[in-house]
Formats: C-alpha cells, sequence, structure tokens
C-alpha cells in the first residue's frame, strides 16, 4: 500500500510537472502548435508502451490496440470534454469556441474510428473482429493520411479556425508576458520528454496493482486498459482544463480531438507494421456495447460543437455519458 501511495504521489508531480513546461512550449511557439506538440508527445510514448504490450504476447494482448484506443476516445470525447466544458461554463456562464475547426477534427475522428474499430466487426473475409493484412495495411494508411490532413488543417491550411476566439478583455485587461528565450525552450521540451516518459513509466509501474484491483472486485481485463489510459492521459486533462478556465475550450478541444486523431492514425500504423512482421492477429472490432457507446459519443459531439458556444448542460450530458461506459466496462 505504501508502495503505491508513494507511486501515486510521483506520478502526480510528474503529471504537473508536463503540463508546466508544455505550457511554456505552448507560449513560445502559440496555437494551435502547442496543443499538437503535446498531443503528439503523449501519443508517441503511449504508441511505444502499446507496442511493448502487444510483443509481449500476454494474454488479452492481441486486443490491448483496441481496448486502449478506445478507451482514448471515451476519455477526451467525454471525460476531458465534459469536465472542460462544466468548469467552464460555471465560471464563464457559456463557453464559445469555434465550429468549423472541431469540426473538422471530429469528422476527421470519426472516419478513422470507423475504419479502425467499426468495420473489423462486419468483414468476412475473417472469422473474428479483424482485419487481413491486406486490410489492415488499407486501413493503417487512412488512418495515417487522415491525422496528416488533421495537421495539415491545423497548422497551415486553416490554422485560424482551431484558434480560440478573442475577447475583448483579452486585449485589454490581459497582461502581457515576454516569450520564452530559446534556450529556455529548449530546456523546457527536453524536461516535457523527460516527464512524460515518467509518468508513463509510473503508469506501467502502477499497473501491476491495478491489475491485481480489477481482479479483485471482477471486472474485466480491459479496464486495465482504461485505467492506464487515464493515467497516461493526465497531462493533457490538465491542460485543457487550465485552457477551459482560461475561456480558450477550443483549445480544449483541439487537445480532446487531437489526443484522439493522434492515438489513432499513429498507433494503427505502427501496430499494423508489427502484425505484419511477427504474425499477431490484432483483435480490433468493438463489441455491441462499445459500438452503441462509439455512437452515442459522436452524435452528442456533433451536436455539442455545433451552435459554436456550450453551456454546463452539455458538460453535464458528456460525463454522465462517461460514467456510464465506465460502469458498464467494470460490470458489463
Amino acid at each position: 500500500m505504501f508502495i503505491v501511495l508513494i507511486l501515486t504521489i510521483a506520478l502526480i508531480a510528474a503529471v504537473l510537472t508536463s503540463v508546466y513546461f508544455a505550457e511554456i512550449i505552448a507560449h513560445r511557439v502559440g496555437q494551435p502548435y502547442g496543443t499538437l506538440i503535446l498531443a503528439i508527445a503523449v501519443t508517441v510514448i503511449e504508441v511505444a508502451l502499446i507496442a511493448s504490450i502487444l510483443l509481449s504476447r500476454s494474454p488479452g494482448s492481441e486486443a490491448v490496440v483496441r481496448d486502449s484506443i478506445f478507451a482514448t476516445i471515451m476519455i477526451v470525447c467525454n471525460g476531458i470534454v465534459g469536465v472542460s466544458l462544466l468548469i467552464g461554463a460555471i465560471k464563464h456562464h457559456e463557453t464559445v469556441f469555434k465550429p468549423e475547426g472541431s469540426n473538422i477534427a471530429l469528422a476527421l475522428l470519426i472516419t478513422s474510428s470507423t475504419l479502425a474499430f467499426v468495420l473489423p466487426t462486419y468483414t468476412t473475409s475473417t472469422p473474428g473482429p479483424n482485419y487481413t493484412l491486406p486490410q489492415l495495411r488499407g486501413a493503417a494508411v487512412a488512418c495515417f493520411i487522415l491525422y496528416v490532413t488533421y495537421v495539415y488543417a491545423q497548422t497551415i491550411r486553416h490554422k485560424a479556425l482551431f484558434l480560440a476566439p478573442v475577447f475583448d478583455h483579452d486585449i485589454h485587461g490581459s497582461k502581457s508576458h515576454p516569450q520564452p528565450s530559446n534556450q529556455k525552450t529548449i530546456i523546457s521540451t527536453l524536461a516535457l520528454i523527460v516527464t512524460l516518459l515518467a509518468v508513463i513509466m509510473l503508469a506501467k509501474q502502477l499497473a501491476p496493482f491495478i491489475e491485481v484491483g480489477v481482479q479483485a472486485i471482477g471486472a474485466p481485463h480491459e479496464v486495465v486498459g482504461i485505467l492506464i489510459a487515464c493515467l497516461v492521459l493526465l497531462p493533457e486533462s490538465f491542460t485543457a482544463i487550465r485552457q477551459a478556465i482560461d475561456n480558450k475550450m477550443q483549445n480544449s478541444f483541439n487537445l480532446a480531438f487531437g489526443s484522439g486523431l493522434a492515438s489513432v492514425g499513429l498507433t494503427i500504423p505502427v501496430v499494423a507494421i508489427l502484425s505484419y512482421m511477427f504474425g499477431i492477429t490484432l483483435t480490433l472490432g468493438l463489441d455491441a456495447k462499445s459500438l452503441v457507446f462509439l455512437m452515442l459519443t459522436f452524435i452528442l459531439s456533433v451536436m455539442t460543437i455545433s451552435m459554436g458556444r456550450a453551456t454546463f448542460a452539455q458538460g453535464i450530458i458528456h460525463l454522465v455519458v462517461f460514467a456510464a461506459y465506465l460502469r458498464l466496462s467494470i460490470t458489463p
């Protein structure tokens, strides 16, 4: 118990430290590059963790890709978005954002998620909820193209659509802070990488204790993936909530949807290569319950961002769906 407490305290400290350095980098490079850098950094390390579990060939490892990425989508689209909307609305009455940029990100996330996790359930070339190798290669290429499209749209072609709306008090009431120097930015970048690695390693150290706890309550094995995904996504969660408090809900959406897209668009190509090299058959197709949650989440997300503003009610709806997802994952 004492070891779990120490690991938990160290994890929280690593998360808070990573958020601090991520904010320095974001201030230096500006938005939307800041949120994009944090999303990619966390996802790349998450991909490495998933790949190590996949190559271990432990029981249930063939489904770790599906369970981890699906958990990430549920966490970012319902958990992070829900908390950010609720806190932002409580402080500012309602949150304002640009639906055009969020619509682009959400459409790309819906498409990539469908290709990766919905269609394998209904293909007939294999008996299980998985792709053949040619089908997996095609899905991997498509997911990667969709992610590259998102990065191009966010940073070059339609950059203005992903920037938080500017209010009068932002111009006249806020203090101007000098940009960090190049030296400080480089140091912060290296420190961010180190702290994110620490987050992943600490989460991995906590995983056996989490697994014991999951077994003790008789929950399915995929709950372990959900809890680890929650730990890994802590830096993005803290940053998204901070942005919502500052009335920059657009940045919170960029983090949430961008993290989901990065998780699908970067992980699926990597595991497709590993599947080909090591002859691993991946279980990608979602079951009926998960398909319902995925469909409900995307429908609610479209409704939430369609008007360009949201109140606390939308935040509560997303959090209720997230709570139901967690509850039914523990007792399916």
